[in-house]
């Protein structure tokens, strides 16, 4: 049963992640219908119990391999934070699709001599950190 919550209109809809380095929008989820709660209900079912801020680094030679291990890192953390959850609770990823919170890899790239060399070395961040709330059931 999915766990993992964006909110889509008027509802949240269950989504799974699809973190991927060649998509357009790397830090993504997919829509998987299997549930919906309506927005103005979220109060009354669910309880809050902490939003988390998710981030990652990663850093090497190869561009697309840094960046896809940046985002296998921001996925393990995810996953965590809603196997953290307790029965029947729910994480909702509260960054906004497409506004300006939406997390992104941010690049740095700088120039390293390796054995007289000239080499490129790639530096990735998640920024701004992927923020998801835990909610537990009320009653």
């Amino acid at each position: 049963m999915s766990r993992v919550f964006r909110r889509y209109g008027s509802t949240y809809q269950s989504v799974t992640f699809e973190f991927e380095g060649k998509a357009l929008n790397e830090v993504g989820f997919r829509r998987d219908n299997e549930r919906s709660i309506p927005v103005d209900e979220l109060d009354d079912r669910f309880e809050l119990l902490e939003t988390v801020h998710l981030s990652s680094e990663a850093e090497g030679d190869v561009q697309s391999e840094t960046e896809q291990l940046l985002l296998d890192r921001l996925l393990e953390k995810g996953r965590a934070a809603a196997e953290r959850l307790p029965e029947d609770g729910i994480a909702i990823v509260e960054n906004e699709r497409g506004g300006r919170d939406q997390p992104k890899p941010r690049q740095k790239i700088s120039n390293v001599v390796v054995e007289g060399e000239n080499r490129m070395r790639f530096h990735y961040v998640i920024e701004p950190p992927l923020r998801i709330s835990l909610y537990r059931p009320r009653g």
